[in-house]
């Protein structure tokens, strides 16, 4: 098994070797490129995440980077690949912030049927949402002294949430990849688009055409990109912009097919998504990943049928489409089902992790020494590290804090100190002393060994439901739980390309402002359109509802009264999860597969939105099958290359169609 496992990850560790020498990438450009994005990305990356539900991807860290190279190239000036590199970081970084739904999702949980049905509405808190009485909801308007409470906890919540990731996440790299020699597989991929851009600089300075091959693919990628988003998303956006009906030839997001093949396939949520984004993923992704993905979609839809026949989908009813498919399975089954597979995941990362440890400290004892370990003070030169007492400073001080919030919110909203309160402190002390650091350390170790991430399901839930607590305003919290271990990944495609980690830091201060500024005004603005969701913004329209029914699953739990989470938990259900995923990964050892094949069977048993699997399954059937045999190790090099491309085209040409919508919507008619 340890063969056939280290055979697939190694074609992802020998992509990319670090550097020698690390290069300052903060400077002015990045600055004016974080302006550039509040300013022109932003509003594109919110209107396409409520159209389409996916944003405008990449587009605008590509975008950002190539408009600066090109400008610095008019000036005689070359970008560093470190430059480059804090550019792209920039952008993605508001992007996150802009397409998180944030204020606009809040708004309309606050008005939804799910809230109103399950008695939610006039009890969610007013640091979250206004009340439902206040003016701003007919105004449309985030402006309005009702919504002041929820823009300041978004304030704390991204300023203490974004400070803790960045250095309790380079704390847990140090130990993973300095002092304990990971390779992190997976990290190469996302440095690949970087080094496209900083080749073909040095390409083009050194008249040497073989450096610059990553370019070439990239430009191949941002041509398809645009070739397919001008029908899949700009056609739409455009038309809907200039005469008011939206011309769609590929349904936005999805073809669904469920209400006609019920008949056959009952409970079986059926369609497909035609976004050609989800081929390229399929050809970036490990191959094992996506069959096993498959076999898991496969297995759903012939254990669903018979779980309709038994008794156990007993809400699902013919005529169903796929967001009252869903939802309903979730209630009768999945949610138990999924909490179980959780479980089983995570203690297979446990395992993984525990037994690596125990095998290296087993090397240590023989002759020889085994695997070399390194130490805290063994660091490359000129990296820009800091010291180790700074990362608890800030770990202790963060986590305090946000202890301290929520117990403040908590006595604000009840009017002072309860029991139940008490009760809430403790499960917070716990949360984010114990758990947090634990799980953080987990997820370090499992990213770099095999690029994968360990979440122990329920967590949050469990402790908040166990505190005894009544009432929803706990589910608001900013609650001292995170998983830090997925940061470790960045920081390694930071070292890849050879950029000083100070520069990260310096690009979040001037980040912050700028990120909460233009996300609250273009989401106020957005907002002010028209009403969210609504048949402007199709996605929105269609999954939303989906979205806020199966949070109220669990909001209901604490209300002290018969709740739908209580019709959806099933100890049994769970029970027979956790042993399933369990068999699923030993049997897998046993029969030396690849763990990229367990993990993409309890992906596709976890029943996520089946419409993508199908076109994700042919992508990377073509790029194993095709394009590897022809081109062996150089395609893992190729593919990150052209996925970059193809978001940038796509994105690009969306948001060209986004400006459009803007403009013609925020025309002033004259009365004369």
């Amino acid at each position: 098994m340890e063969h056939r496992i280290d055979r697939e990850l190694e074609e992802f560790r020998r992509i990319m070797e670090v550097p020698s020498t690390f290069e300052e990438g903060f400077r002015w450009s990045a600055l004016f490129g974080a302006i550039f994005v509040a300013l022109l990305m932003v509003p594109g990356a919110i209107y396409m995440g409520l159209l389409a539900g996916t944003g405008i991807g990449s587009a605008a860290q590509w975008v950002t980077v190539i408009l600066f190279i090109e400008v610095a190239r008019r000036a005689h000036r070359y970008l560093n690949r470190s430059e480059i590199f804090v550019l792209f970081f920039m952008a993605g970084s508001m992007m996150g912030a802009a397409t998180t739904g944030g204020l606009l999702w809040q708004q309309f949980f606050a008005q939804s049927d799910a809230a109103a049905a399950n008695g939610l509405a006039d009890q969610l808190p007013r640091w979250w949402a206004a009340p439902l009485g206040s003016d701003s909801y007919a105004q449309r308007t985030f402006f309005h002294i009702d919504w002041l409470p929820a823009i300041l906890m978004m304030i704390f919540g991204s300023f203490a949430g974004q400070l803790s990731n960045v250095v309790l996440g380079y704390g847990l790299f140090r130990v993973a990849s300095d002092m304990e020699k990971l390779p992190f597989p997976m990290a190469p991929i996302g440095a690949q688009g970087i080094m496209a851009m900083a080749e073909d600089i040095e390409a083009k300075d050194a008249k040497t055409a073989e450096e610059s091959w990553r370019w070439r693919v990239f430009a191949i990628g941002g041509a398809l990109g645009l070739a397919f988003g001008s029908i899949y998303l700009f056609l739409p956006v455009i038309s809907g912009a200039l005469t008011g009906t939206a011309i769609q030839i590929f349904p936005i997001p999805f073809s669904d097919f469920t209400g006609k093949t019920g008949l056959y396939l009952k409970a079986v949520a059926t369609g497909i998504s035609w976004d050609f984004g989800n081929i390229i993923t399929g050809m970036v992704m490990p191959f094992y990943g996506m069959v096993g993905s498959f076999i898991g979609l496969i297995i759903t839809v012939v254990a669903n049928p018979i779980l309709y026949n038994h008794g156990i989908l007993s809400n699902w009813k013919f005529g169903d489409d796929t967001v009252s498919t869903l939802f309903k399975n979730n209630i009768d089954f999945y949610f138990s089902l999924h909490i179980g597979i959780a479980v089983a995941i995570a203690l297979a990362g446990i395992y993984q992790v525990v037994r690596s440890v125990f095998r290296n400290r087993q090397a240590a004892r023989q002759p020889g020494g085994g695997p070399k370990r390194g130490t805290w003070k063994d660091v490359p030169p000129g990296r820009g590290d800091i010291k180790g007492w700074a990362i608890m400073l800030c770990y202790f001080v963060i986590t305090c804090a946000y202890i301290s919030v929520s117990i403040g919110l908590l006595m604000w909203h009840h009017g002072g100190w309860t029991k139940d309160i008490r009760n809430v402190l403790i499960v917070l002390l716990i949360l984010g002393f114990f758990y947090t650091p634990l799980i953080s350390y987990v997820t370090a170790r499992l990213e770099g060994m095999v690029g994968q991430v360990v979440e122990v399901p329920m967590i949050r839930e469990a402790a908040l439901i166990l505190s005894g607590y009544h009432g929803v305003a706990v589910w608001f919290l900013p609650l001292p739980i995170a998983n830090y271990g997925t940061m470790t990944v960045f920081y390694r495609q930071c070292e890849l390309t050879g950029t000083k980690f100070t520069s990260i830091w310096k690009t979040k201060i001037i980040l912050f402002p700028l990120i909460l500024l233009s996300t609250i005004f273009f989401m106020n603005f957005i907002w002010g359109l028209d009403r969210i969701p609504s048949v402007a913004y199709p996605y929105a329209q269609r999954m939303w509802e989906l979205n806020a029914a199966n949070s109220c699953i669990m909001y209901s739990s604490t209300m002290g009264e018969f709740s739908m989470f209580e019709q959806a938990f099933n100890v049994v259900y769970l029970g027979f999860g956790a042993v399933a995923g369990v068999v699923l990964f030993g049997g897998m050892q046993l029969l030396g597969a690849p763990i990229m094949l367990t993990y993409g069977v309890v992906r596709g048993l976890g029943q996520s939105l089946p419409h993508s699997i199908l076109p994700q399954f042919l992508g990377a059937l073509i790029g194993h099958f095709y394009f590897k045999k022809r081109l062996k190790l150089k395609w893992r090099q190729y593919i990150p290359v052209v996925a970059a491309g193809f978001s940038c085209g796509m994105g690009l040409i969306t948001t060209v169609g986004v400006g459009v919508t803007f403009l013609s919507k925020a025309v002033i008619k004259l009365p004369f």
